[in-house]
């Protein structure tokens, strides 16, 4: 290969890697906007109005996809688990939206930053995955971070903190799941999920349903596009660039939620969830770089969907 040739594939190999990262910044910003839309919607409708008429949005926009790729729901991998990985989805993005209701964004979020953590710590009991001391140090480091988040006492270890923690846990089930199931189309995953959230909500939405505004009609559809389209994006990155690159810019998640939520909704974080939220991060990405150098392989913070 000549010096030039070297030179160009070099060049071109950087600029996919700039446009990863630039896709990946973007999803997150989008998924962050769509979770503060979300959360100023549920203070006026149902959650269950939102995971119906968000997901209604999300599966429309999906459609001509789906049609497409319509030969791939007929030959699903172990459909029993495909069913467990939906109703886990579905569980955890109710619980997400639940917490909101009663948290601040940036409280919700730092507690998903946690799922990696507890996947590791799943693997290792559940899976019997070898987890070696370093990890394991990791993860309690991570627990840690965890409790000075929570701030448990009689009057910060509330039942919202909890919901939002489940959701979290569910979301780390998740992870592994779909770990399993690699061979499952990007296609039937998401909009797997988006039918799951539809049904759940069309099931609660007859429960303190509030007749939608024309607006608001337009936001839970912009809640539900914005989704699907940072989900593209997301998928996008991680084809144009390698993952250990453009994952660690996830975690600018809880830049975007203190952001939207000092200047949404007014909240200011409490110095406990920065802390904690610095430590689960830090923890996080050292069981990340930690499970790439032994070619595990890690989980990424991929938002609630």
């Amino acid at each position: 290969m000549s010096v030039l040739s070297r030179i160009s594939t070099a060049n071109d190999e950087r600029s996919a890697r700039l446009a990863g990262i630039g896709l990946m910044l973007l999803s997150i910003s989008m998924f962050s906007f769509g979770d503060a839309l979300g959360k100023f919607l549920v203070s006026t409708y149902a959650v269950g109005q939102l995971l119906c008429l968000r997901a209604c949005a999300a599966l429309l926009l999906l459609a001509p996809f789906i049609w497409r790729n319509r030969a791939a729901f007929m030959q699903l991998e172990r459909p029993w688990l495909q069913l467990v990985r939906v109703i886990l989805s579905t569980l955890e993005v109710a619980a997400f939206f639940l917490a909101t209701v009663y948290l601040p964004l940036a409280d919700v979020i730092t507690y998903y930053l946690a799922g990696p953590i507890f996947v590791t710590a799943l693997s290792a009991l559940v899976l019997r995955e070898h987890v070696g001391w370093r990890r394991w140090t990791a993860i309690l480091i991570g627990f840690c971070g965890v409790l000075i988040a929570l701030r448990p006492s009689a009057q910060t270890f509330s039942l919202p903190a909890l919901i939002a923690l489940g959701g979290s846990l569910s979301f780390a089930v998740l992870m592994l799941i779909t770990r399993s199931l690699r061979a499952t189309p990007d296609i039937v995953m998401a909009s797997s999920q988006f039918v799951g959230t539809f049904l759940l909500g069309a099931a609660m939405a007859s429960f303190g349903w509030v007749t939608p505004t024309p607006g608001s009609l337009v936001l839970f559809a912009a809640a539900g596009i914005i989704s699907v389209t940072a989900l593209f994006c997301v998928n996008r990155s991680l084809k144009l660039a390698p993952a250990s690159v453009v994952v660690p810019y996830q975690y600018t998640m809880i830049v975007w939620a203190v952001l939207f939520g000092f200047l949404v909704f007014g909240d200011v974080p409490h110095p406990a969830t920065i802390v904690g939220a610095i430590i689960i991060i830090g923890a996080g990405l050292y069981i990340y770089l930690r499970e790439r150098g032994l070619g595990q392989g890690a989980g990424a913070v991929n938002p609630p969907v």
